[in-house]
């Protein structure tokens, strides 16, 4: 039987996932590494941890799957976005990368609005300068680090270095290639108008392509590497998002994705690019051809549970620290978390905000804090969803009518489905398979390797419902505390910079 590699690249670990013809997930494996934050602000990788994590998990699940490589017909990849990875001219990597989540770039991105004009800027690209994408990025190293900016010959996103030590080549897909800022969102390529503005060479970038195409064929040293057959077909597919949506079935208008990992994101796929008009969701490419769609970010979701068990109940597994949550009531007793961890994106694009926990009473306990930050992360993926609905993004007003399909490792809590339908006042729909932006990279890889003949055949084929959330008792509870926390940020902005405040000795322009 044919099997189908998808690889996804991901801020904390590198996933390999193998699926059969049928759309059965027969073996995945992990390797975990980290990421630094040499200064405040700042969040950085060594690329060659992506790699090393590539070799080991696609070793790990093909012994798992006792296959032979050449069962394996193609590899689709999915990946983190937005990272800033510098090559120069002999591949080498001139410094570490620059990920998503690092929010350095303020001033850079006013910097560009300035030079490119933010009407301009949001017609062009969709979107509007935030510090987590690439452009600004970019022009932060053309000012504090002008000798590597020199030597610069290659630019690529995270997924898309692992492509090249697979295949040799600089290439990159249309999804992952929107959340840049340095493409033209209509016509799904590169701007030479962006690039000029900021002094990028067009020649710097990747190739482009439809997220189902091939874009190289595995080399010979990596094949190798990896235990795979020379020549092995490697599809473009698609940034972590796309390919999740992929992997959920969300590819048509009208429906829409919900993903809890690190960041929490909604997602809705639109026929034609959709942008909000002050510019406060992205707008970008899907991995399928001729799809768009819009989506919302919040930086840290299942980031802000990992963060609370790590710091309050350390050694803990899941499960034994959500237990006790289950018993306290919706609302949490008027306590109430904002999950602004690492600043945030969507509906407030300010690197400077901070979290906190408010309403704190000699009453709460440890599980009544729990709780709060599952219902604040809710609360942030309402204010997404509240402004996806008033875009005009189908569904354009009310709840949505289909259920929203949830994905990610924050979706395995039978608790925070709940919650989070209750705070969304929306069906929650689990599918086949849990796995995300992996299962959507191998569906990719199979179309593009002409077992199906489009994107929409393999999810006809292979993406089922298999349960659902439906919002219960608490809606109004929950409205009633979403309004509450709704006040929060409006009234804490102006405190945020004072508490942000970077110091002397680490200021970083």
């Amino acid at each position: 039987m044919n099997h189908y590699l998808g690889l996804d690249i991901s801020t904390t670990a590198t996933k390999a996932l193998l699926m059969d013809e049928q759309g059965a997930v027969v073996s995945v494996a992990s390797a975990t590494y980290d990421y630094q934050a040499p200064r405040q602000l700042w969040s950085e990788q060594d690329p060659a941890v992506w790699w090393d994590a590539t070799v080991a998990s696609i070793r790990q699940v093909l012994a798992a799957a006792a296959i032979p490589a050449a069962a394996v017909r193609a590899i689709g990849l999915s990946g983190q976005m937005h990272g800033l990875v510098l090559l120069d001219a002999a591949g080498g990597v001139l410094r570490p990368a620059i990920l998503w989540n690092d929010q350095r770039t303020e001033r850079q991105c006013a910097e560009l609005t300035r030079r490119v004009g933010a009407d301009r800027l949001l017609a062009l690209t969709g979107n509007t300068p935030v510090t987590g994408l690439t452009a600004p990025k970019l022009l932060w190293v053309q000012e504090h680090e002008p000798e590597i900016y020199a030597r610069i010959a290659h630019v690529l996103l995270p997924k898309d270095y692992v492509r090249y030590r697979l295949t040799g080549e600089f290439a990159s897909d249309v999804a992952d290639g929107s959340g840049t800022l340095l493409m033209d969102l209509e016509r799904r390529r590169w701007s030479a108008e962006i690039c000029q503005a900021i002094d990028a060479p067009l020649e710097w970038l990747p190739q482009l392509y439809e997220g189902p195409e091939v874009s190289g064929l595995l080399a010979a040293d990596a094949a190798a590497a990896v235990g795979l057959r020379a020549g092995t077909p490697v599809v473009a597919g698609g940034g972590d998002q796309a390919a999740t949506a992929v992997g959920c079935g969300v590819i048509d208008a009208g429906t829409l994705a919900l993903s809890l990992g690190t960041s929490g994101v909604i997602f809705a796929p639109t026929n034609t690019p959709v942008i909000e008009a002050n510019g406060r969701l992205h707008a970008f490419c899907h991995a399928v051809p001729e799809r768009w769609h819009v989506m919302g970010v919040m930086l840290s979701a299942a980031g802000s549970l990992r963060w609370f068990r790590d710091t309050f109940a350390p050694g803990s597994d899941y499960a034994a620290l959500l237990a006790p949550a289950a018993l306290v009531p919706a609302g949490g007793e008027g306590l109430i978390f904002l999950p602004y961890l690492s600043g945030e994106r969507t509906p407030y694009p300010d690197p400077q905000a901070r979290g906190a926990f408010i309403g704190l009473t000699v009453r709460h306990t440890l599980a009544h804090l729990t709780r709060a930050v599952l219902e604040g992360v809710a609360f942030g993926l309402r204010d997404i969803l509240e402004l996806i609905t008033a875009s005009g993004a189908p569904p354009a007003s009310g709840s949505p009518a289909a259920p929203i399909r949830i994905s990610g490792g924050g979706a395995r809590s039978p608790l925070w489905r709940q919650i989070i339908a209750d705070v969304l006042q929306a069906e929650l729909a689990e599918v086949t398979t849990t796995e995300g932006a992996a299962f959507g990279a191998a569906l990719l890889a199979a179309v593009g390797s002409g077992t199906f003949g489009s994107v929409a055949e393999a999810v006809a084929a292979t993406v089922q419902v298999t349960g659902t959330t439906a919002p219960g008792a608490d809606v109004q509870r929950y409205a009633g505390a979403h309004a509450a926390y709704q006040e929060l940020y409006p009234a804490l902005k102006d405190l945020f910079p004072h508490i942000a405040a970077t110091p002397p000795d680490s200021q970083v322009g």
